[in-house]
């Protein structure tokens, strides 16, 4: 079997007295599309920023494409693409000057720099603009450039952080189509989103972190499996209505709010706002 993409061992993250990441091991295959969902603070960004060596670990170790991140760091960087929540855009460049820059900054030569630099900005439809600031462009736009940016050098491991929020659906479009191709070309996706939809869709595991700690990871029928196996040994009511029926397949936000908030859904039957009763 090839080495996994990534591997964490006892992750940990403190900021004070608060332990953001709490001993994670995590695992993911190379050639995965894999989704990292948890609610709002639940760890994920910090999850991430550890793992492209942006914020260092309080404790425990990362390996990725076999080499550990605090020994290997600029070679482990060289080969992989990171799109921020924040994206960090250079504001006052033209969509082609970032892109060249990007690629020169990953030892592409000019000539090959030139050419994805050309080839992205078509593909990404923005190549109409060739002399709009990135500051102009709309926020779709920027997201679908900060993704060129991320792919110019043909990662091996692609980390993203909410790619699709405030995104169109014609720019959503435009992302899967880069997204799944990399995935029929070897390469790893490593994915957080709130849109349990497009998460569904798209990844073939899944890993929950909840107030800092791994709480599930698996394929989507692992996890599938293992929820209505509990549901069936007897859950609360709370939980049981958190489950399809015995016929249906359960959603990824069922599985979602099964894990990471049992009885949401009875509660919030009984829970209504007074002046909307």
């Amino acid at each position: 079997m090839s080495e996994p993409a990534i591997v964490t061992e006892s992750l940990t993250r403190r900021f004070g007295e608060l332990v953001a990441v709490d001993c994670i091991h995590l695992t993911v295959d190379a050639g995965q599309f894999f989704g990292f969902l948890g609610p709002n603070g639940a760890g994920k960004s910090t999850t991430i920023r550890m793992l492209t060596g942006l914020l260092a670990p309080t404790a425990g170790r990362i390996r990725l494409l076999g080499l550990d991140l605090e020994k290997h760091a600029v070679e482990v960087k060289r080969q992989i693409g990171v799109v921020p929540e924040g994206l960090a855009l250079f504001d006052r460049l033209t969509g082609g000057e970032y892109l060249n820059f990007v690629g020169r900054m990953y030892a592409l030569d000019r000539a090959t720099a030139a050419q994805r630099t050309a080839e992205l900005l078509d593909f990404m439809q923005l190549a109409d603009r060739p002399k709009t600031l990135i500051a102009d462009y709309s926020h779709g736009m920027q997201k679908k450039l900060a993704l060129a940016a991320a792919v110019i050098h043909g990662p091996r491991i692609l980390f993203l952080d909410e790619p699709f929020e405030g995104v169109d659906a014609i720019a959503a479009g435009t992302l899967k189509a880069m997204l799944l191709h990399m995935i029929s070309r070897g390469a790893t996706i490593f994915l957080t989103s709130h849109v349990l939809e497009i998460v569904e869709r798209l990844c073939s595991h899944v890993a929950i972190i909840h107030k800092g700690r791994l709480v599930a990871q698996g394929s989507l029928e692992e996890l599938r499996a293992g929820v209505a196996s509990s549901a069936s040994l007897g859950s609360s009511p709370g939980e049981a209505s958190a489950t399809a029926g015995p016929r249906e397949k359960l959603t990824l936000e069922q599985i979602f709010l099964t894990i990471v908030e049992p009885g949401a859904s009875g509660r919030r039957a009984e829970e209504e706002l007074s002046w909307l009763r």
